[in-house]
């Protein structure tokens, strides 16, 4: 029986040779490979400057601690996805006020919003859920009708006078909005470039910014800021202490250890120049599972008409007038025919740790409907159209 995997990376001769090569370099932390790449995300996002980090949960919790958002503010945030968007609010010591999902979509629902923000409320955290980028014109929309009521807790946050829109683009390196690409959108947009990602460096993330502000330094200020806050607040990174009599530092603040690899950094320069060839390839097998399960039982959620702006990072479907307790059972028969399928998301408010700060999801009826259904089936740049067809033959057979 052939196995179908969900989401191995995908690594070819060029990626081992590349962390061979720093391997025998001598440099293996962050140094000359970390900050190419961090140029190279910043010439493809379209921005002065970004920073690569050990994940995107710690590229968003630096932008909210950047910003000084803490105890006594509120962040909004939606209930459909993975912890880390909402997790990084309670790090920081701020409340994450949830908003449910516009009925059958997988989007925050944007008219809630407005009743949401209040004098405490410093930043929204989109979800760009399986590479599908946000509205983010409705959100700045929004965010701009309260602006009068916008209390600024330090002088960044006074620049930028309203609400900071810090996007969880875990899924969308690469998507496209009205012409613009993911990383030039919204205020700051975090990347994540996790094993299973479209691009990975095994783990890793990066941090891109486009504020607008009238301050011609002000990149290279938000990058320095960024810098100490993930490598413990230190003002020299460890290439710059190995210099010669160059020993000497200071502890500027209590910072994180949240920097990336010279190893890391290798794996996505070549990732990034295969980029392109891997998202067509992905687009190419989400239109034949499209029109494999066209008539069917199952509602695809990226028709071909969103896939050109889209990295297709999930293929996300929903079982059609079915519930959690049948699609459950439709996983566990698939993973008997060797096909591994997933469910993005379980809404934050059915996970213990959110039960216990008062969350119920009573109150998140339409992230619900949307969660009881939905089944991810396998897509990656390793499948052949033989797999994809064998998936729909075997899904539908099963559901039938």
């Amino acid at each position: 029986m052939k196995k179908i995997l969900f989401s191995p990376p995908d690594i070819t001769q060029k990626e081992i040779d590349a962390v061979a090569q720093v391997l025998k370099s001598g440099w293996i932390t962050t140094g000359p490979k970390t900050k190419e790449f961090e140029q190279k995300i910043s010439d493809f996002c379209h921005t002065k400057k970004s920073i690569c980090m050990n994940s995107a949960t710690a590229c968003m919790e630096s932008a909210l601690r950047l910003l000084e958002i803490g105890p006594g503010d509120e962040v909004i945030v939606t209930p459909y996805t993975y912890t880390a968007s909402c997790s990084v609010i309670c790090h920081v010591g701020a409340k994450p006020v949830m908003i449910d999902l516009k009925k059958n979509s997988f989007e925050i629902d944007y008219e809630k919003i407005l009743d949401k923000i209040n004098n405490k409320t410093k930043a929204i955290i989109p979800v760009d859920i399986g590479g599908i980028l946000c509205d983010y014109d409705r959100i700045f929309e929004i965010i701009n009708l309260k602006k009068n009521i916008f209390e600024p807790k330090n002088k960044l946050q006074e620049q930028i006078g309203r609400i900071c829109v810090v996007s969880d683009s875990a899924h969308s390196f690469g998507a496209k909005y009205k012409n613009k690409i993911s990383g030039e959108i919204a205020d700051f947009t975090a990347f994540s470039f996790h094993a299973v990602k479209n691009l990975t460096t095994g783990e890793g993330g990066a941090l891109t910014w486009n504020l607008n502000l009238n301050n011609n330094n002000i990149n290279n200020i938000i990058y320095k800021k960024l810098a100490l806050i993930s490598l413990h607040g230190q003002n020299k990174n460890a290439l710059e202490k190995t210099q010669l009599s160059n020993w000497e530092y200071d502890i500027l603040m209590p910072g994180y250890k949240n920097n990336m690899t010279d190893i890391m950094a290798a794996i996505g320069l070549v990732q990034l120049k295969r980029f392109e060839k891997l998202i067509q390839k992905r687009r190419g097998l989400a239109r034949i599972y499209n029109k494999l399960l066209e008539n069917s039982e199952v509602n695809i959620y990226q028709d071909n008409n969103k896939l050109e702006n889209s990295t297709v990072h999930l293929y996300i479907s929903r079982l059609k007038n079915k519930d959690e307790n049948f699609r459950n059972k439709i996983i566990q028969k698939l993973a008997e025919f060797g096909i591994a399928t997933n469910v993005h998301y379980k809404p934050l408010p059915m996970l213990t740790a959110y039960k216990k700060m008062g969350f119920d999801i009573n109150n998140f009826p339409n992230a619900f409907d949307m969660y009881k259904n939905e089944i991810t089936l396998p897509l990656h740049t390793l499948m052949q159209p033989e797999d994809i067809e064998l998936v729909c033959e075997n899904l539908k057979k099963i559901i039938n």
